[in-house]
């Protein structure tokens, strides 16, 4: 579904955040959603992280992230393989912020939970964060 966007800065977005309010985010005044920016990338630092989602769809890319984060913050993955892992089993480029259908977010839920299920190898996982 597209959405009509404005950019924005982190203070309408989280006005509690004090790390957000410089921070630019595109946000839908219809559906009230919205997504930050590439704003560390020197070429295109404007460009959306991924798309607006419902708010299903952002509850379940938060859920992802709390299973998947803690694989690479451990130590238990490099942060990079881990993704192109997910990438492969998910037959394209991954990332969350990507993800535009709850079927979508349930394939990579599932994904995740087999790696996170896996007994840990050295062949598999690398003690190095990423």
């Amino acid at each position: 579904m597209e959405v009509s966007a404005r950019l924005t800065t982190g203070a309408e977005i989280y006005p509690h955040r004090g790390d957000l309010i410089g921070i630019a985010f595109w946000k839908c005044d219809g559906c009230k959603g919205h997504v930050g920016t590439h704003g560390k990338r020197k070429h295109d630092p404007k460009a959306p992280l991924g798309v607006i989602p419902t708010p299903e769809l952002r509850d379940a890319r938060q859920k992802i992230h709390a299973l998947l984060d803690p694989l690479w913050r451990n130590g238990r993955f490099k942060r990079s393989q881990l993704y192109a892992r997910i990438s492969l089993e998910f037959g394209r480029d991954y990332h969350t912020g990507e993800l535009r259908t709850i079927e979508e977010a349930r394939t990579v839920w599932r994904i995740v939970k087999a790696i996170e299920a896996e007994p840990p190898t050295s062949s598999k996982e690398n003690h190095h964060r990423g």
